[in-house]
């Protein structure tokens, strides 16, 4: 079977496999058959009508777009733009079932002793030793009797390739029924999964992943034969018991994944519930989430009885390697003669300006572009798929300048960005100092151990003492620049 064949009205991957970027195009191709870009413009444009609505009641007031509360958009975003591991500032924390036995953790997959062709897989997928998470996760979700796991995980911190890792480990490929289930809140998330599953099980060619997600009809009466199944809650619930083609009694892992969004999205927790609740008791669990709040963990606590739990211990984040400094301005043209007298004084690698609204973003990126600037513009009305080709590109250095709303405050990490500009403070929806986005916006810069330059135009008394509380929370001192004292500017690059 060459590429992807249709079995049973399910898409699957043969045994032979082209590259990386040939598999994401023909799983765009396949997948578009079940209008996934409509979902896609859905979950981009559900934030839309709730800034639109915002902003007919406060003119150019525009609603918080970093992906606050639709937080399917923002994991998505976020698995689109983490094309490589990256380790967060955190270290890990295990709190196992059986405190009396002996913790264990790896150092490379070569321990692990996985079967050949799936070592094959990891390396081909650009894994040359396990991340801090994998180090921890693996030995437990390989361990034989298979353990319960529940852990704390952002994306792109290579937890999809543990439990995918797992997944396949625990398949029987004779076996021509369902033996592992994943639900994912969205199914464009379930594609994302199942990109990396089939991409770790490429040289497993007995091995086949169905994608149980609105639109991808089965036929009636026949059986699911995909070992592995990665889908929604809804369409899972439907195969297992409406249509009854997937026998939940014959599941060896049970993964779910992205928790906290599962818990945000309505309906969701009781669908999971009743999916759980007919799982055969020898069955593994695995539970993955990126934040570990009271109802998650309510939550997991139901779902994976006799857990080993993982946490990521959240280190206190230093701004020692940013300067930070403000200028005083009267309105916006103010502002942006002070950001082009910078420019001036200083050499600047690639540069994030946030601004508050789209308009201001918009108005800005134009200036910017006229002086010659090579800018992209990133805002929260675009679909995610052209948040992440934009934030890919500033990344592979076309542009220099990337102005945004708060779209961009997390995840992105580039390492050629020298200075962060607060065109606009942050501020909440009440207008009051947004200093977790402050920290978050800030912290583009001064990445990978380097110095970091952070600069927030102040355009008034309220803008002032909105710095001055933000100055406060955190006890470090903003000091203020003269944005017409060119020796000045030049002083602070040093």
């Amino acid at each position: 079977m060459n590429g992807f064949e249709k079995s049973h009205g399910n898409w699957v991957l043969g045994s032979e496999r082209g590259s990386t970027g040939e598999l994401h195009n023909k799983c765009r191709k396949i997948l578009g058959s079940l209008k996934i870009q409509d979902k896609l413009h859905k979950l981009s444009t559900s934030r839309q009508a709730g800034a639109s609505e915002q902003d007919n009641q406060d003119g150019d007031r525009e609603a918080d777009e970093d992906g606050g509360t639709d937080l399917a958009t923002q994991s998505l975003l976020n698995k689109l733009i983490r094309k490589t591991l990256f380790e967060p500032s955190h270290s890990v924390e295990v709190l196992q079932k059986d405190p009396s036995s002996p913790l264990y953790s790896v150092k490379s997959f070569e321990e692990l002793r996985l079967k050949g062709p799936l070592l094959q897989g990891v390396y081909s997928m650009g894994f040359n030793r396990p991340s801090k998470i994998q180090e921890a996760a693996l030995p437990m979700m390989l361990a034989d009797p298979p353990q319960n796991l529940i852990a704390q995980s952002q994306s792109g911190t290579g937890k999809t390739a543990a439990f995918a890792l797992a997944m396949l480990s625990r398949t029987d490929p004779k076996q021509q029924y369902t033996q592992c289930l994943c639900l994912c809140p969205t199914y464009e998330l379930a594609l994302q999964t199942g990109q990396v599953i089939e991409q770790m099980g490429v040289y497993c060619t007995d091995i086949r992943v169905g994608y149980a997600v609105r639109g991808n009809r089965i036929r009636r009466g026949s059986q699911v034969e995909e070992q592995i199944v990665i889908g929604t809650p809804g369409t899972v619930l439907d195969w297992c018991f409406k249509l009854g083609q997937v026998d939940v009694k014959k599941i060896r892992v049970f993964v779910l994944d992205e928790a906290d969004v599962m818990i945000a999205t309505q309906g969701y927790l009781d669908q999971s519930y009743r999916i759980h609740r007919m799982l055969p008791k020898d069955c593994q669990m695995l539970l993955f989430s990126a934040t570990f709040e009271d109802p998650v963990l309510r939550f997991a606590k139901k779902i994976v009885p006799e857990p080993n739990v993982i946490k990521l211990r959240r280190e206190q984040l230093t701004l020692d390697n940013i300067k930070q400094y403000f200028v005083m301005c009267n309105q916006k043209e103010d502002k942006y003669q002070a950001l082009t007298n910078i420019y001036t004084a200083i050499t600047i690698a690639q540069a994030i300006i946030f601004c508050q609204t789209r308009r201001t973003a918009q108005w800005l990126s134009i200036k910017l572009t006229h002086d010659g600037h090579r800018v992209a513009l990133l805002t929260g009305d675009l679909m995610v798929e052209q948040r992440a080709s934009i934030i890919q590109r500033f990344r592979d250095g076309k542009e220099k300048v990337l102005v945004t709303t708060n779209v961009c405050a997390r995840g992105i990490d580039v390492e050629q960005v020298s200075i962060v500009v607060n065109f606009d403070l942050p501020l909440t929806h009440d207008k009051e100092p947004d200093c977790e986005t402050y920290l978050h916006r800030i912290g583009r810069t001064g990445r990978f151990g380097k110095q970091g330059l952070a600069v927030n135009m102040v355009d008034g008394c309220k803008s002032l003492d909105i710095l001055h509380r933000i100055q406060d929370h955190f006890n470090r001192k903003i000091q203020q620049l003269d944005s017409k004292d060119l020796e000045q500017i030049e002083r602070i690059a040093y």
